[in-house]
């Protein structure tokens, strides 16, 4: 297993790494030019790669959303890792609070990361300050430009950052990393022209990295031309089948294109290689119910509760797939611990919520609720809430006859829909 030294001081984690080489002869990367060396391991190859200070790979100074798949560690370290055989491993050490913040994934284990053993200096009181230790191997790349990319991506003003990505293609036009790296900045800076060129022109000159099919899947999503993004992330895929993002993107982009069927088989590909990501059990959760799997929905939901409380749509999502079930009371569960946990207080979900104690009976809660939020919402927003609990209320009462004393809840939304006609 790989280890990922956390806590203490600096020079503890380094220590603690140290002894992780006993016997062994590591090869060290350098982490703050890491994400701009194309990965290959030299011949012979190491048993141990050490990477001190690992956070300074995952560079998150960009801005708009926009972020380079190369700085992004469950891109970064899957394709290291990709690389290793077996009883080869990597050895990083990290401060927990910046790796936190840029790489918040590594703490969670997910992806590359469920491979590595999280180990806190306090732990390791056997280490001592004079033991022998084999000499690393160093890798150094030959290309100036590499240095220039890495203190492009540590900027916190985009146009400087591509001022630098700029120069390093005109230093170094036959770099792919180059192009791309260039093409990222000039989508944080909206240059889409600018953005498609670069990539293009990195494509020309390494035609099988997925990397660049990736972010031209990204750049092609913000301009929403969703059939070039699904190629993009397709063939992203299978460049490189381990790259859960790429998966996870195809996965949406299928169901904008309203393939339900196939963004359910990518979205499963995602969750094989990050099986602790919330976000992709959520949405096998949400194509599940579209297909009416309402099953595999529930599980998939429950999954992504068990991994994170907190997350309000997967109680939201829980409650709706239940309903639809029909299984009211467990429905109505769930969309309470939603609003119980949401700082936002959604409005749509509280309409549901009310219409949920509807479907129990509760026909005082349901007007409670249904009107606390309608009341509150501005007049389009107030017309759309209201339509949508007509809905749902009239097929209630169509599907269950015990419903019927509850008739005036429905009545006084119609009324209220009528006065804005």
């Amino acid at each position: 297993m790989h280890q990922l030294i956390l806590g203490g001081t600096r020079d503890q984690r380094l220590l603690v790494a140290r002894a992780a080489e006993v016997n062994a002869t590591p090869l060290t990367l350098d982490a703050s030019t890491l994400p701009f060396v194309l990965p290959v391991l030299p011949k012979p190859r190491p048993r141990v790669i050490r990477i001190d200070d690992i956070e300074r790979a995952f560079p998150d100074a960009q801005t708009g959303g926009t972020r380079l798949v190369l700085t992004q560690s469950m891109y970064l370290m899957q394709k290291w890792t990709d690389l290793l055989g077996e009883g080869e491993r990597i050895v990083a050490t990290a401060d927990r609070a910046v790796l936190e913040r840029c790489a918040p994934e590594a703490l969670q284990r997910r992806g590359p990361w469920q491979d590595f053993g999280l180990i806190n200096t306090e732990d390791t009181k056997d280490t001592k300050e004079n033991q022998t230790f084999v000499s690393p191997v160093s890798f150094v790349s030959n290309r100036p430009t590499i240095e220039l990319l890495a203190r492009a991506f540590g900027a916190s003003d985009p146009a400087e950052r591509l001022r630098l990505c700029r120069e390093t293609v005109s230093l170094d036009p036959e770099s792919p990393v180059a192009w791309l790296a260039c093409a990222s900045a000039c989508r944080e800076t909206r240059d889409g022209v600018a953005a498609r060129a670069a990539l293009d022109r990195a494509a020309a000159l390494a035609p099988e990295w997925e990397a660049v099919a990736y972010e031209s899947g990204k750049l092609s999503l913000v301009y929403d031309d969703i059939p070039r993004a699904r190629d993009a992330f397709q063939r992203a895929a299978d460049l490189m089948p381990a790259f859960s993002a790429a998966f996870s993107n195809l996965g949406a982009t299928l169901g904008e294109l309203d393939e339900p069927a196939g963004a359910l088989r990518a979205f499963r590909q995602a969750l094989a290689h990050d099986p602790r990501s919330v976000t992709i059990l959520n949405n096998i959760g949400v194509v599940c119910r579209e297909l009416g799997r309402f099953d595999e929905s529930e599980a998939a939901l429950r999954g992504v509760i068990a991994i994170d409380r907190t997350f309000v749509f997967g109680h939201y999502n829980l409650g709706h797939t239940l309903f639809l079930a029909g299984q009211y009371a467990d429905a109505l569960g769930a969309y309470e611990e939603g609003q119980r946990r949401d700082p936002e207080q959604n409005r749509r979900q509280g309409c549901r919520l009310a219409l949920m104690r509807f479907a129990n009976l509760d026909a005082a809660g349901a007007e409670r609720d249904l009107w606390r939020c309608v009341d509150a919402a501005p007049p389009d927003e107030r017309e759309d809430l209201l339509l949508e609990a007509y809905e749902i209320a009239q097929a209630l009462l169509t599907r269950h006859p015990e419903l019927a004393p509850q008739r005036p809840f429905l009545d006084r939304i119609g009324a209220e829909i009528a006065k804005s006609e």
